[in-house]
């Protein structure tokens, strides 16, 4: 039996320049992200199975005498990358409802990261973050034609507090955020996550962002600055700055589709303003899932009271990225 842990991420800044429509034809000769893996895990176990069939467990189970008959798409095509064709059982746990499809925490990318790796640890080989955030890559934007970006793949492969260059040659760079772990600890510790109760499929949103991206580039050109800019205050330990920087990058963000927000993100992300956060975003592509704010220490009891109404969730960064967590004989 094999045992996969794959960090959800959230992301910083940047999103949006990780399509490839932006950063194969930018000024700048890229894109660029800042993201954080989360300690919000999926879990993958591969067991072989008796019989010759396959059998696949999340929020249904599929039983099942050959690879191309599974319905999920993104494990049907790893096992296909992989090279197994039967005899598996797989499955599918994570820290948040497996129906809670689009809400924001790259889940679908950490599915297709880690099923990628706990097979391949399956058939005795250990492969490299790059190997499996590039396959996954594949597996999502190249084979199911999904409109996403890259970024989500790299960051729950990898893990840790990063930034992510997309080349137009498409070449990752992955560097890590330098900087004080104080200052990485009060960043953690100021970040709020509030859960919507809306969720949405994040390829309605990217669809209509994408279509746009033409006349969207100067914008895009400035969430690629502000990368640049924000490295630049974590490494000076300028934390309000960071605040400050992803309200203006939500400013711009929520004009990138119809639906990115809504009335009720709209009515949270003002309260939160109101009772003292300095900034915030919707986690993903919008339309729901997660807000993310910036609250400073002393303001955070307030802005808790004033999203009273929904769940708020503490977050820790993950440091690691999809590993190998359990393995039998």
């Amino acid at each position: 039996m094999i045992i996969s842990r794959t960090p959800f991420r959230a992301s910083l800044f940047g999103g949006g320049t990780d399509l490839s429509d932006y950063y194969e034809n930018s000024r700048f000769g890229y894109g660029a992200v800042i993201s954080t893996a989360i300690n919000m895990y999926t879990y993958m176990t591969v067991n072989k199975k008796f019989d010759n069939r396959i059998r696949v467990g999340y929020s249904k189970t599929e039983i099942v005498d050959c690879v191309d008959e599974i319905e999920h798409n993104i494990i049907r095509e790893a096992l296909k990358i992989v090279g197994i064709d039967s005899g598996i059982d797989i499955v599918y746990m994570a820290d948040i409802p497996l129906d809670s499809a689009g809400i924001g925490l790259a889940s679908s990318s950490a599915l297709a990261v880690g099923i990628l790796n706990a097979l391949y640890a399956y058939t005795g080989k250990h492969v490299s973050a790059e190997r499996l955030a590039k396959e996954a890559c594949q597996i999502e934007i190249e084979i199911l034609k999904n409109p996403i970006g890259k970024q989500d793949q790299y960051a729950v492969a990898y893990g840790g507090l990063q930034k992510y260059q997309f080349n137009a040659d498409g070449s990752v760079f992955v560097d890590p955020i330098i900087c004080k772990q104080e200052t990485k600890k009060h960043l953690q510790d100021n970040l709020m996550l509030f859960y919507t109760g809306l969720t949405r499929k994040s390829s309605t949103v990217l669809t209509e962002q994408k279509e746009k991206i033409p006349q969207k580039m100067k914008r895009l050109d400035r969430l690629v600055e502000m990368v640049n800019i924000a490295e630049s205050a974590l490494q000076n330990n300028n934390l309000d700055d960071i605040g400050r920087l992803l309200h203006e990058a939500w400013m711009i963000k929520r004009q990138f589709a119809s639906n990115v927000s809504n009335d009720l993100i709209d009515e949270m992300y003002n309260r939160a303003i109101s009772a003292g956060a300095l900034g915030g975003k919707i986690l993903g592509a919008g339309g729901g899932g997660f807000l993310m704010m910036y609250v400073p220490d002393d303001k955070k009891e307030k802005v808790r009271r004033a999203l009273g109404d929904y769940k708020c969730c503490d977050i820790g960064f993950e440091p690691q990225g999809s590993k190998i967590i359990y393995v039998s004989e």
